[in-house]
């Protein structure tokens, strides 16, 4: 969760990466820079040597958290929450973002606005004041910045991007006292806020801010109370933090959002102002009946019962019918993982591959998307979700985009958990079982986008060897490793997986077993030097789990 940023942010230690060695595999490594210009990336993952703000154009991918991508003007631009190893980014605006033209390579640009705007504030002050309670001097205001989300969207001819963003308040409620233990009061911490700027010169950080959207919301009353602060029956419903940002095939515009709290609420907005359609009214009712009709109904919840619960995070966009949501599962150091489900209509009901009901909290959901993971002889990664979910601009490709962390300890370094790398990875849309080719689901790759030029076809042939094979199931807070699979000539496998296994060229589906993974051509990034290779990704609906598998040699 967002409140542990402050002790995990912090240090500037360097630290060393264990790479590992395989053979090389068709294509063969001489062949990487003879088409298209295509190179191999050679930025290091850990960035510990060029941490420092005076190096920032030196980043890359480095320092990204909870990002969203829009293309604009030739560009896509990335924006996410104020987060750096050693906290470098202080004092030098908020939101701050990358932009790339091929996904691979991204240079540093400026965010929308250096200090809070001075309606957050002054919204605060004025719900506390309704509330009974005094103002909190501006000075004393905690403020985080966290989760933007960014579309391009066209307004009256005009192509725009629109923002949306989240300031969370850490002061609490009853005394106004920053949020320490030392201060606790005996109430729950102030709310969230969702604000919104427009930019048409995002490259010269130029936006127009647009004011409150909508803000932490309670069907308690004015009921803040809390026993301790081991006490997580939480105040607010619904937490006004990580939006995502919807206009549907018709034309709609949705604002959704939520966190760790009571579940997402769905907000429907005015086309051209970006502002809700309904009047939102006080932040807070005497029941969820009268809260939801004002501050937007449920439409996902990983626990129905629980106010305190470990999902946040949506990502939504349309594909063939349906809408995809995506989410984050669990807290955000190691055990951030990503879950998807889907509806036919935006406000649901949202299900699983099982059929498991999302919008009425039936349960942990499947397919797992990303889950901490590890391929042989590297320290691999964790903490990989709060994804953004976009389509590369004219083509069919998508493709998922969030932070990466290195495991705590890497190398002896207490703050390894702080690298914040970059991962842009493919999306291949899977078979939920054999009997089922057209019912697809989104898996992300197993290894980072590099731009790998098309080769050719990829033959039966040239999947007979050794792979690495990882089950990517829910293990919390736990890596899942990887162990060897062989893929024989005569359409037997052994190791991991153990039966026959078939190829079909057209499709690209890969059968191992009863379960159908899509195959593709990624890089190796854990390899010295890096490498192409033959990747799978996919599940099967009763699996519980992902497939992702790597070629050796």
């Amino acid at each position: 969760m967002k409140q542990v940023y402050s002790l995990i942010l912090t240090g500037l230690i360097i630290l060393s990466m264990v790479r590992c060695n395989d053979d090389a595999i068709e294509p063969k490594e001489e062949d990487n820079d003879t088409i298209s210009g295509f190179s191999i990336p050679t930025y290091a993952d850990d960035y510990s040597s060029i941490s420092s703000w005076t190096d920032r154009n030196k980043w890359n991918l480095a320092n990204v958290h909870d990002p969203s991508v829009a293309y604009y003007s030739g560009y896509y631009y990335m924006y996410g929450t104020d987060a750096s190893y050693g906290n470098v980014h202080e004092g030098h605006g908020h939101f701050q973002g990358k932009r790339s033209t091929d996904l691979v390579n991204w240079d540093w640009v400026g965010g929308p606005f250096y200090e809070a705007p001075s309606w957050v504030a002054d919204s605060l002050n004025a719900i506390r004041s309704r509330m009974g309670l005094g103002a909190i001097a501006e000075d004393n205001i905690i403020y985080g910045y966290w989760a933007p989300v960014v579309r391009r969207i066209n307004v009256g001819g005009q192509d725009i991007l629109r923002m949306y963003y989240s300031i969370v308040i850490d002061n609490y409620i009853k005394t106004g006292k920053a949020n320490t233990s030392a201060n606790f009061d005996g109430s729950w911490t102030e709310r969230a806020f969702i604000g919104m700027c427009e930019s048409i010169d995002p490259a010269g950080a130029i936006w127009t801010d647009k004011g409150f959207i909508t803000c932490s919301s309670s069907d308690r009353g004015t009921n803040y109370s809390r026993s301790s602060l081991s006490n997580w029956d939480a105040y607010f419903y619904y937490n006004a933090i990580d939006p995502t940002y919807i206009v549907t095939p018709e034309g709609n515009h949705y604002l959704i959002h939520g966190s760790w709290h009571s579940g997402f609420a769905f907000l429907e907005l005015n086309a051209t102002t970006g502002k809700p359609v309904n009047t939102l009214g006080e932040p807070y009712a005497t029941s969820v009946g009268e809260l939801t009709t004002r501050y937007g109904v449920r439409i996902g919840t990983r626990t129905a019962s629980s106010r305190w619960q470990g999902s946040e995070a949506p990502e939504i966009i349309y594909k063939d019918g349906y809408y995809y949501l995506f989410m984050a599962y669990d807290g955000l150091d190691i055990p951030y993982n990503t879950r998807v489900v889907r509806s036919e209509n935006i406000e649901g009901p949202y299900y699983d591959i099982t059929g498991r009901n999302f919008t009425n909290g039936r349960g942990d959901c499947y397919p797992i998307v990303t889950h901490p993971y590890k391929f042989n002889l590297s320290y691999g990664w964790v903490g990989i979700s709060h994804c953004c979910i976009f389509q590369k601009e004219n083509t069919n490709e998508w493709f998922y985009m969030s932070q990466g962390r290195l495991p705590v300890n890497v190398g002896g370094n207490a703050y390894s958990n702080a690298i914040m790398m970059g991962h842009v990875r493919r999306i291949v849309w899977c078979p939920a079982s054999l009997s089922e080719p057209d019912n697809l689901w989104p898996i992300a790759l197993p290894e980072r986008y590099a731009g790998v030029p098309d080769y050719g076809t990829i033959t039966q042939d040239s999947l007979v060897g050794t792979w690495e094979h990882i089950n990517l199931a829910y293990n919390y807070g736990q890596q899942d490793g990887a162990t060897t699979l062989t893929l024989k000539a005569d359409g037997t496998m052994t190791g991991a997986l153990t039966g026959s296994w078939s190829y079909d060229e057209t499709t690209k589906y890969l059968t191992l077993g009863n379960v159908v993974v899509c195959v593709e051509r990624e890089v190796d990034w854990e390899a010295t030097p890096r490498r192409v290779t033959f990747v799978y990704a996919g599940t099967e609906k009763n699996l519980n789990a992902t497939y992702w598998g790597k070629m050796k040699k």
